[in-house]
């Protein structure tokens, strides 16, 4: 038995630390033979369940340090679930489970390789005119669970190859502008062997390959030579205290952490007022993505990734770069993960801290007194970036003076092309991104768990939005009189109405701008010096409906796509929409099948699932590199304060130590600024 490799560490939630990643291997394999073909897939904190981290805050016993381990045994086709404790060196369970844990980076390499190997495919290459295959590019993709050739046994651990073809033999050149339409490779990842090629042929035998090269690099852009620098200066350094995993900044508090299986994580998201921290979120993080396609070209429709829960995110992060995408004064955390031989692999900086200035908090101008008051809104930062094949998602968690906070992703890279013939289009179900190239229309769905906690719970849920009032004189109170708030006899009266939602059912929701709807959690035991119960609402930004049918592969396998807003009581097992193993699953499993008992949301530990849709229809603007596409939406307290928290920000001016008379905030012009000597 291996020895204990625990280290003091500031948290019980603090991730595990690469000697803690080493040991929880270790321990395993000295304990369990889990066969030489094994790969490990994760190595992660197994998180203390909620009652011993309340226990532990109350200053009870720090909870028993564990590491959960997930293998996939290779010769054997099982998958192996164990927990370690790190303190006692020693195996706690082991569990074999029915499903697909998620591809393993080393997967995906060796995946290519072998494809590269197979002489069926480097015919396919030939017969399209491609005869130095080294040029060409492998990407796996995961197969979902209905595209599979019929002849393929779906019990085995697969990936789907689809080809491209670089411009030269440089590995720094981009292939994703020539694919290789109409060749599709089935990997049998454990066995690493090809078990399918189907060749449905190029859409034109005399142009299979769309002929225009993408370059976008700064060596191959004649750049713009007009940009004057743009510099974010702080003299005294961030406003933020970082210990460890510990951040606080303008009243915020929380707990930084990370897997690799959703990337950051936050814990113990609360705020300070008057001195006491109020909790909001318990755990917050993105939870599941899913990207269907809805092109019903041979070569497209099957496409439908999960990033979150097939591809491992968190393992697809990369290391951030000091001014690019920062600015201004930074901190970064790395991510500590492991590699498919249970090794320790630590990603430098891939997460960042900093602050930004965003526009104005507020401003009240009196012409009467002749007075202004200004205060610019700043906001903190918290972001990942994941590169996931050929698209790039920007994860950015805002934190604003004002008590609010956002939740923002932001889309860029290369979208997801196929050829198309010469004369070709693709009417509606894509676009042409450059001659011969489509890109298909598709969507990117992003679940957000936030394991909500307002003022200590246990806390309900509630619909609101605007109700219209029938023009007229109004019903009757129940004492029989006139009921003013009934009645609409200008026609111009509307108001907020509140519904609760009581169960999973009632809960099942999606937006409606055009009522201005929005959900707020209350804890209705706890009460602001109106009397009112404190909340927080989350208000949806822009979104989509999911466009596929109920019966489609992607609606069962991908079901919390179905609705914007799910809430279910929490529960230590629930922690993913589409279920803990979604590779190659057929579906129902997560937030449908849990939902289904319709259980009670009425003062109960909540969880909210929130779903933010992005509808990607493409255009020759987006090629080569798509330009960040924008979507987020936001928590703002409701009756959690007495009045506006941002009341006590102080002006630019003092900030800066300036003394500017008059007025009661004016901004002062820039040191480096020119400015006229009277």
């Amino acid at each position: 038995m291996a020895e204990s490799h625990t280290r003091a560490i500031d948290h019980p939630l603090d991730p595990l630390t690469p000697d803690e990643i080493e040991a929880a291997y270790e321990v395993l394999t000295d304990e369990r033979d889990v066969g030489e073909a094994s790969l490990c897939i994760k190595i992660e904190l197994a998180e203390p369940e909620k009652e011993a981290l309340r226990a532990y805050d109350d200053g009870g016993e720090r909870p028993d340090r564990r590491a959960l381990l997930v293998i996939r045994n290779s010769s054997d086709g099982k998958t192996l679930e164990a927990v370690v404790s790190l303190e006692e060196a020693s195996v706690v369970s082991t569990e074999e489970v029915n499903g697909q844990p998620s591809i393993a980076i080393e997967e995906f390499i060796a995946c290519e390789e072998t494809v590269k190997r197979n002489e069926e495919w480097q015919a396919a290459l030939h017969d399209r005119g491609i005869e130095n295959t080294d040029r060409a590019m492998v990407d796996p993709w995961s197969v979902g669970h209905e595209f599979v050739p019929e002849d393929v046994d779906r019990s085995r651990r697969l990936a789907h190859g689809l080809t491209f073809v670089r411009p030269s033999e440089d590995d720094g050149d981009e292939g994703y502008a020539h694919p290789v339409s109409g060749l599709h490779t089935f990997v049998d990842l454990d066995r690493m062997e090809v078990v399918k090629v189907v060749d449905y042929g190029p859409p034109d035998e005399d142009s299979p390959i769309p002929p225009e090269e993408m370059a976008y690099r700064e060596g191959d852009v004649e750049l713009r030579d007009d940009l004057t620098a743009y510099n974010v200066d702080q003299p005294d350094g961030p406003s933020w205290s970082v210990d460890g995993h510990k951040l606080e900044w303008q009243n915020w508090h929380m707990r930084v952490g990370w897997t690799q299986r959703e990337g950051l994580v936050l814990y113990d998201v609360g705020y300070e007022d008057d001195g006491e921290v109020r909790s909001i979120i318990d755990r917050a993080s993105c939870a599941e993505m899913s990207v269907p396609y809805g092109d019903q070209n041979i070569n497209d429709r099957f496409k439908n990734a999960m990033d979150v829960g097939e591809y491992n995110i968190g393992r697809l992060a990369k290391s951030l770069t000091n001014g690019c995408d920062c600015l201004g004064h930074m901190h970064y955390w790395d991510a500590v993960m492991n590699t498919a031989a249970g090794e320790p692999n630590v990603l430098e900086n891939a997460i960042c801290l900093h602050e930004e200035d965003n526009g104005t908090l507020w401003e009240r101008s009196d012409w009467r007194t002749e007075t202004d008051e200004v205060r610019r809104r700043r906001r903190l930062v918290v972001s990942f970036v994941a590169a996931v094949g050929n698209y790039d998602y920007i994860f950015n968690w805002y934190f604003y003076q004002d008590a609010s906070m956002e939740v923002e992703v932001r889309l860029t890279g290369i979208d997801s092309v196929s050829a198309v013939g010469p004369d070709e289009d693709p009417d509606g179900y894509g676009e042409l991104l450059a001659p011969q190239l489509n890109g298909p229309i598709h969507q990117h769905f992003f679940n957000f768990r936030l394991d909500m906690n307002v003022d200590d719970g246990p806390n309900s849920l509630y619909r609101v939005q605007n109700e219209q009032v029938p023009i007229g004189p109004g019903g009757l109170d129940p004492m029989g009189e006139a009921d003013e708030r009934t009645a609409n006899p200008g026609g111009q009266a509307f108001y907020a109405k509140r519904e609760q939602l009581s169960s999973e059912s009632a809960a099942k929701d999606l937006i409606d701008p055009l009522k201005g709807r929005y959900w707020q959690v209350i804890n209705p035991a706890e009460e602001n010096y109106l009397g009112k119960p404190t909340g927080y609402k989350l208000v949806p930004g822009g979104n989509v409906e999911a466009a596929m049918q109920p019966e489609s592969s992607v609606m069962k396998r991908s079901g919390f796509i179905q609705y914007h807003l799910w809430a279910t009581p929490f529960r230590e097992d629930e922690r993913f929409p589409a279920g803990t193993y979604p590779n190659q699953h057929p579906g129902g499993a997560g937030l449908p099948a849990w939902t289904e008992a319709d259980r009670n949301l009425e003062e109960e530990d909540l969880v909210l699932w929130y779903t933010l849709g992005v509808n990607h229809v493409t255009r020759p603007e987006d090629w080569p590199i798509l330009s960040v596409q924008v979507y987020s939406f936001t928590l703002q307290p409701v009756n959690f304060f007495d009045g506006s928290p941002a009341m006590d920000v102080p002006p630019q001016h003092a900030i800066e130590g300036q003394d500017v008379p008059g007025h009661g905030d004016h901004c002062a012009t820039d040191a480096g600024a020119d400015a006229d000597d009277d």
